[in-house]
């Protein structure tokens, strides 16, 4: 069996890239730097029109935690229903209670948003101190998967926990480890766990000549021989 894995992606250009190496899927955000918020409507648009791969939309109003007040959740609802207009795969989202459990209330309207697109509960769940019963409110929901690190700063650390929300999933649900995955570890994860999908940038930092400007900061970029890699060392 050949796993799947997701391209985090905060750019055209890496969007380009994910597909180029073979991604199955790209979650589409920007300012990855500050864990990424919702894509502009140019970056969208012309990110769909350009992939024909999935693209599922990061539905996020700002950095910072997942504890959302009426009208940034009318900011997400409205940005769901944009991406349904342009033809988007699927969205992705997560709100919490300031207790640190899935806001069952304030996520319902969202998904009603969505309709038919699936839904991915992001790493919000790794917020939520209770992990296994968080899990089981995704479910009720109806989201499709949870993106997770498994409560750990990386999926690495946290296989162990990993592991006993795909055994706590039981085929219900899939469970997609990703933070820090890299060439180097994403076999070892993919088997201790068990997952069947996986999620990852693939960057690397732009280096070479760079116009000059006051402005000028570092930059990184899916790299589409780093997503070729990826996906041969997660087929069978």
């Amino acid at each position: 069996m050949s796993r799947r894995l997701e391209i985090c992606a905060a750019s055209l250009h890496s969007a380009r890239a994910a597909q180029a190496g073979g991604a199955h899927r790209i979650e589409l955000c920007q300012n990855l730097e500050q864990g990424g918020i919702t894509p502009s409507y140019g970056l969208l648009r012309q990110v769909l029109r350009e992939l024909t791969i999935p693209v599922f939309v990061l539905i996020r109003p700002r950095p910072g935690h997942f504890v959302y007040d009426a009208g940034e959740l009318a900011i997400m609802r409205a940005d769901i229903e944009l991406c349904r207009e342009l033809g988007a795969a699927g969205v992705v989202l997560g709100v919490l209670t300031p207790e640190g459990r899935v806001d069952v209330a304030a996520c319902r309207p969202l998904l009603e948003a969505a309709g038919p697109l699936p839904v991915t509960f992001h790493r919000a769940f790794d917020d939520c101190p209770d992990q296994a019963a968080a899990l089981e409110d995704v479910i009720g929901l109806g989201c499709r998967r949870v993106l997770t690190s498994g409560g750990a700063a990386t999926a690495e650390a946290g296989v162990a926990r990993l592991a006993a929300l795909v055994r706590q999933a039981a085929g219900r649900f899939v469970i997609m480890p990703g933070a820090g995955i890299t060439a180097a570890n994403v076999r070892a994860i993919a088997a201790a766990t068990g997952a069947e999908e996986l999620h990852t940038s693939a960057k690397r930092r732009i280096t070479g000549p760079q116009p000059v400007s006051l402005f000028g900061a570092e930059r990184w970029e899916t790299d589409a021989a780093l997503v070729t890699e990826l996906v041969a060392l997660l087929a069978d």
